[in-house]
């Protein structure tokens, strides 16, 4: 069954010409598999890192090691630094990113339902959010934003994980809009 969720921003996306990218951690894919199922996808959705083991969230979408070491993978600078790592690594328009702790269990002190989405994108929009800071990308040159909403959601780790992908394209969605 595809999400109409994902229809909607497959069909925003492609309207204007502009692919994603996804860094997944509690999520695992699901962003990507979720837009995957969309028909038409292939020309918007440029691929995505699952990054659920820590030390591959440095190794594969370029987060600061020395920030992991100090606040754990479940941080809002962790899920910024993913999206512009799935931006950047994927050269796509969007980058999204997710990190948190889906249960039943807290991980590193931090209680299940607690989920960090970044997004990262071109500059031709100041951010509204909170959280929001401006970013110039090494090897893109050209002015970037990257957002993080942060979340406190309940339920078991399906509906965590299920609610963390809505969140984020809802949040790519209100920067499409």
């Amino acid at each position: 069954m595809v999400d109409e969720r994902a229809a909607a921003l497959v069909a925003a996306l492609s309207g204007r010409g502009e692919t994603v990218a996804a860094a997944e951690s509690l999520t695992a894919g699901l962003v990507c598999a979720t837009l995957a199922q969309v028909p038409g996808a292939s020309a918007v959705l440029r691929g995505g890192l699952v990054v659920y083991a820590t030390e591959l969230k440095t190794r594969l979408a370029g987060v600061d090691p020395e920030l992991l070491a100090e606040h754990g993978a479940v941080h809002p600078e962790v899920a910024a630094q993913l999206a512009e790592g799935a931006r950047e690594r994927c050269g796509a328009t969007w980058g999204l990113g997710l990190t948190g702790v889906a249960g039943p269990a807290a991980q590193d002190g931090v209680a299940p339902g607690t989920v960090h989405v970044g997004l990262a994108g071109p500059g031709t929009r100041t951010p509204r959010l909170s959280g929001a800071r401006v970013a110039e990308p090494p090897d893109r040159g050209e002015a970037s934003f990257v957002t993080v909403r942060t979340l406190a959601l309940s339920g078991d780790r399906d509906l965590i994980r299920t609610e963390s992908v809505r969140a984020a394209f809802a949040l790519l969605g209100e920067h499409l809009a």
